[in-house]
């Protein structure tokens, strides 16, 4: 059996970005930057207001009481230059006029009528004058002409989105999103609306999995759940080249049943890389191609198959999308209790609590591959490595937190 970090790697190194496209600015959110993008302009593009109030001249010592000749409000370019004994009242953001060097705050003067539509004051006064550049947000003190915001790669957030509309990106150039194909394999499985039958269990995996293939920036090809024949199978598998998929993902048909035929079919028309690997959860994990497209035959218990995909799946769907390469991020806990393991590398789920600074690590119940429950109480994965048969109390393992 192949160790956990082999067949990562291999699955991982068989596939490369997905071309670039142009999307809206809107449609943008959540897909990965095919490009850096860099800045045309500063910004702020211009000396603005920090808050309402008056913009006045720093040297103007003669007097603390000055007269207001202009009013300012956002969205307007003035064309005075403040003199000496002179104001002028400005709005938050609109632009500093010529000669002005610092701002007050209209709390900090006489002025004391805030209401919208009041006219301007004649004259104000103030105790105290301001520093110069009191108030006053440079040109360019956030961004500079030509400085990249974004780098090839990311993620796009929500409020990148408002920093690019900020920046003139109307259109944004990113990964195409791969596409996966996805079925279930199983005469057990029923579909969730119907009744349970004697033997019958309804099909989890195609609505978990799916999710976590969106989840990773991909697109789902939902192909349904293959029964067990060799022309069930093949069908399906057919379907997803029909649809052009990038990848195809199985759950379940790739052990040693007399009735899993997905790696037979997989094998007789294509090739099977590997599919063990030395894991718990998770064994029976494959990979290969089917007529050119790559697969990945996860197992069919619904834990085995959630764990097989943040392992190994997950890392290449973000390396298809393009995505920052990213070493597998995890962290240092300390176990609440002893854990015993069977020498395969282990990940078992588990709850962490914070005692005095220190990441605490329990196990969520008993750790059989078919306990959705114990995986849906569970934030973390702990990390037992192989050839580990015994964690005792107290010891430190990674873990990956979910």
């Amino acid at each position: 059996m192949l160790s956990v970090n082999e067949a990562r790697e291999r699955i991982r190194s068989s596939f490369q970005a997905t071309d670039i496209e142009t999307v809206s600015l809107v449609a943008s959110v959540n897909r990965v930057l095919g490009m850096d993008l860099a800045a045309d302009h500063d910004y702020p593009p211009f000396d603005n207001s920090a808050v309402d109030g008056f913009a006045v001249r720093t040297d103007d010592a003669s007097s603390l009481t000055l007269k207001v000749v202009a009013d300012i409000p956002a969205g307007t370019s003035p064309s005075i230059t403040l003199k000496s004994g002179e104001a002028a009242r400005i709005m938050t953001g609109a632009e500093v006029p010529n000669g002005a060097t610092a701002v007050i705050p209209v709390e900090d003067t006489d002025f004391k009528d805030h209401q919208a539509g009041t006219t301007a004051p004649q004259t104000i006064s103030f105790e105290k004058k301001p520093a110069a550049g009191a108030n006053i947000r440079r040109r360019g003190m956030d961004i500079l002409t030509g400085e990249v915001v974004l780098q090839k790669g990311r993620v796009i957030k929500p409020q990148d989105l408002g920093l690019l509309a900020t920046l003139g990106f109307a259109n944004v150039t990113v990964h195409k999103r791969p596409r996966v194909a996805l079925l279930s394999s199983g005469d057990e499985l029923l579909p969730v609306d119907v009744p349970l039958e004697p033997g019958k269990i309804r099909d989890s995996n195609s609505y978990t999995i799916a999710a976590l293939i969106e989840n990773a920036g991909a697109e789902v090809i939902r192909l349904g759940v293959a029964r067990d024949t060799r022309e069930a199978v093949t069908s399906l598998l057919d379907r997803a080249i029909a649809e052009s998929a990038d990848l195809i993902i199985s759950t379940a048909g790739v052990s040693v049943g007399a009735f899993d035929f997905i790696k037979e079919v997989i094998e007789s028309n294509g090739s099977m890389d590997f599919w063990r690997v030395n894991m718990r959860p998770g064994k029976p994990l494959a990979f290969g191609s089917y007529r050119g497209i790559r697969f990945i035959g996860l197992p069919g218990n619904p834990v085995s198959a959630f764990v097989g995909f943040e392992v190994f799946v997950r890392p290449t769907l973000e390396r298809m999308t393009g995505q920052m390469d990213r070493s597998w991020q995890t962290v240092r806990v300390r176990c609440a209790e002893e854990i015993d393991s069977d020498g395969r590398e282990s990940y078992l789920r588990a709850r962490i609590r914070t005692e005095n600074g220190i990441p605490i690590a329990s196990l969520t119940g008993h750790q059989g591959s078919g306990n959705l429950l114990s995986l849906v109480q569970a934030d973390a994965l702990l990390i037992i490595p192989a050839g580990v048969k015994c964690v005792p109390a107290g010891q430190e393992v990674d873990a990956i937190l979910l």
